[in-house]
């Protein structure tokens, strides 16, 4: 037993002797990486001042050359020297481009305006395409005045029983253009009654209107119709240059029920010199039109 304590004690010192140099190399190789760390921000350090002097150098020159040339440019416009030795107008050298690459270049520079046009000429071209081939009607009624059961019957095709074929396309056209003429500003500002109107009655492509008591407001004091009443003498209907539709089978004939036509007529505007037309244009429409008047004036009559 003596003999193993003996031994244990001394191996006990090497074992702790081994512990140290175990320590020491760990610390060792810590130190050497740290060292490491430190040199190499050290040189990191010096490279960003180096960079940083060389930037302020280059910083500075350029600031001089500036400085220089402002002066230099001052001098040759106050005359004070002919030529600069420090400014130098250097030659734009030309750049030589293929076709293809022309080409290229200008779409690409004017891509902008060629959108802009290329938009122009599409609705150009449907516009004139909608005018040529919109067909022409041989006659327009202006029916004024707000009531549903009037404006959607069927004035059109009662007045195409009458109306020749004015345009020559071999097929009787009527087209009823209705607007809902009312008292209140405001939904005849939201329906666009007022801008369809005005434009209407500043053309000369229609002279037949059919309206009721509000319109016959809006153009009793205006002058713009004909006296039936002396193109109809003996017609009872007949009230100045108004035709009543109500006491007729102007609503058997249309599709309209006859409580609907109380105050409605039918009138003639008189040739005159308007905002689009002359009084020669609306003297053509009154001549084709009146006709198809004295003939539903004639049925109307029976």
């Amino acid at each position: 037993m003596k003999d193993k304590d003996t031994k244990n004690q001394l191996d006990a010192p090497q074992d702790e002797d081994k512990l140290h140099i175990s320590k020491s190399v760990f610390q060792t190789t810590r130190e050497m990486q740290q060292q490491r760390l430190e040199e190499q921000q050290r040189q990191q350090e010096e490279l960003q001042k180096k960079l940083a002097e060389r930037e302020r150098r280059a910083r500075e020159a350029r600031d001089r050359r500036l400085e220089e040339e402002r002066k230099e440019l001052i001098r040759l416009k106050q005359g004070l020297i002919e030529e600069s030795e420090t400014i130098h107008e250097e030659p734009e050298e030309e750049i030589k481009l293929g076709f293809f690459k022309r080409i290229g270049n200008f779409f690409y520079h004017n891509k902008w305006w060629l959108g802009i046009g290329v938009f122009c000429v599409l609705v150009a071209s449907f516009l004139i395409y909608s005018l040529v081939t919109k067909p022409r009607p041989d006659m327009i009624v202006l029916v004024i005045g707000e009531d549903q059961s009037v404006g959607s019957s069927d004035i059109d095709r009662y007045f195409e029983e009458f109306c020749p074929d004015n345009n020559g396309n071999g097929k009787k056209l009527v087209s009823v253009y209705y607007m809902p003429y009312s008292d209140s500003p405001q939904q005849n500002y939201a329906n666009g009654v007022d801008t369809k109107l005005t434009a209407e009655l500043q053309s000369a492509d229609s002279v037949v209107v059919i309206g009721n008591q509000k319109a016959e407001e809006l153009f009793k004091e205006n002058n713009i119709f004909i006296d039936l009443a002396e193109r109809y003498p003996n017609d009872d209907h007949v009230s100045g240059w108004k035709y009543m539709l109500e006491d007729t089978p102007f609503g058997q004939r249309t599709g309209i029920d006859s409580g609907h036509l109380e105050g409605w007529f039918l009138a003639v505007r008189r040739p005159q010199d308007l905002m689009y037309s002359d009084t020669d244009d609306m003297q053509k429409t009154f001549d084709r039109d009146i006709v198809v008047v004295d003939a539903v004036i004639a049925d109307l009559n029976k």
